[in-house]
């Protein structure tokens, strides 16, 4: 089992940035793939950005440029840096991780099995 919880969301205004935090607990294994969603009202949850234990990441189109992922291990957390933020990122953001095994690293949510309870990011403009 893999606890979850991020933090710092926080309503901020369009071209302001906000730094999330996702703390990890409760893990045996390092999970070789770790992820950020974010759910928007009536829409699903779509897929942020991935970072895998070798640092690899990806982002989804939407926010690439802007946004950075990144781990620190001796903390066990996991980072999501946001900047010249858009209304249209507005939604509830998540972190999750894959189970151990998992070696395939995508923005779907089914390759990950453990979620946070979720941050709120509303963005004025």
């Amino acid at each position: 089992q893999v606890q979850l919880v991020e933090s710092g969301g926080g309503s901020v205004q369009a071209g302001g940035s906000l730094r999330l935090s996702c703390a990890a607990s409760g893990n045996t294994y390092r999970p070789y793939c770790m992820g950020w969603f974010r759910q928007a009202p009536g829409r699903e949850r779509e897929g942020v950005a991935y970072i895998t234990s070798y640092t690899t990441r990806s982002y989804a189109s939407s926010v690439k440029g802007r946004f950075t992922i990144s781990q620190d291990n001796a903390k066990n957390t996991l980072y999501l840096e946001m900047n010249s933020l858009k209304p249209e990122d507005t939604a509830m953001y998540y972190c999750a991780a894959a189970i151990q095994g998992v070696y395939h690293c995508s923005l779907s949510t089914s390759v990950f099995a453990y979620w946070g309870q979720g941050t709120q990011v509303p963005v004025s403009s």
